[in-house]
């Protein structure tokens, strides 16, 4: 059976994209953030995961505000990326894995999730910018599922069922007939608003007490519901949904889950912006 290995979770402001590609990391603006990713970028390069599958919100590039899934899966042989918008380059196809896709989406469903599935999928720097900081160097390494969740117009999914879709995808890949490793890989977040009155808004105490939670208490956030966490975070800061679903899906695996790393830097770009590591021991 297919080896959970751990999982991954960082912010995704499109300025990051613009910081690599201008190769300004090192600049005092940028540094602290840059600086959190190469002891995971170090994990990886010994854990080397084969596939990875990424809960990651769409901003426009693929669904728009007229056809909003809650949940869509991947399920294409490649990814292509397009232009955005942001002035960030366009980066090369990502290989999927199209036998993990089908063995997810058939899972959910059996399990009364109702998943949108797409045989063609265009993926934004949400999706993209996490592999980016991963894996700097090359084409990246691994194959990709992704999965997005609707972050972006009400109705959205609640903790809880973001939670259970979590636990259902680290269900499904430990029962995945193969000698693949995967991680699972979450984007987004942390606390922000980008628009209306409270535009800058971060809570500091929150998004620490959340990271907390993800290593002892991983259900923490599922008390709180939509409406409270966009109280707590931001109408962008509820991507935290990503990282419950990371974590939920990590709940699933056979093993300890342990903390390989962190990093909490503001601001970016007006956002809390996170770095966490797990590897399931």
């Amino acid at each position: 059976m297919a080896k959970l290995m751990g999982g991954l979770a960082t912010s995704h402001i499109p300025a990051i994209g613009g910081a690599i590609h201008e190769g300004i990391q090192q600049e005092p603006y940028w540094k602290p953030f840059f600086d959190g990713y190469p002891p995971v970028q170090n994990w990886l390069k010994n854990a080397k995961p084969d596939v990875v599958v990424v809960f990651y919100n769409d901003h426009g590039l693929n669904f728009f505000l007229d056809k909003m899934p809650t949940f869509a899966v991947g399920a294409a042989a490649q990814y292509n990326n397009a232009d955005e918008g942001w002035g960030i380059p366009t980066l090369p196809p990502f290989q999927g894995n199209m036998a993990l896709s089908w063995h997810l989406i058939n899972h959910l469903v059996a399990l009364d999730f109702d998943v949108t599935t797409c045989q063609e999928m265009l993926v934004d720097h949400a999706c993209t910018l996490p592999l980016k900081l991963f894996w700097p160097e090359g084409p990246c390494p691994v194959q990709v599922v992704p999965i997005c969740i609707n972050t972006v117009q009400f109705p959205l999914p609640s903790a809880k069922r973001v939670y259970a879709l979590g636990k259902a995808v680290g269900e499904a890949i430990a029962q995945w007939p193969s000698d693949h490793k995967v991680a699972v890989v979450a984007s987004g977040g942390l606390s922000h608003q980008l628009d209306g009155e409270r535009a800058g808004f971060i809570n500091k105490a929150f998004d620490l007490e959340f990271m907390d939670s993800l290593v002892s208490n991983p259900e923490w956030a599922t008390q709180f519901n939509t409406l409270e966490l966009v109280e707590k975070t931001g109408t962008q800061g509820v991507e935290l949904l990503m990282w419950l679903a990371m974590r939920a899906a990590l709940s699933s695996a056979s093993g300890r889950v342990r903390e390989v790393h962190r990093n909490y830097h503001i601001p970016i770009s007006n956002t809390a912006t996170g770095l966490m590591a797990f590897s399931v021991d």
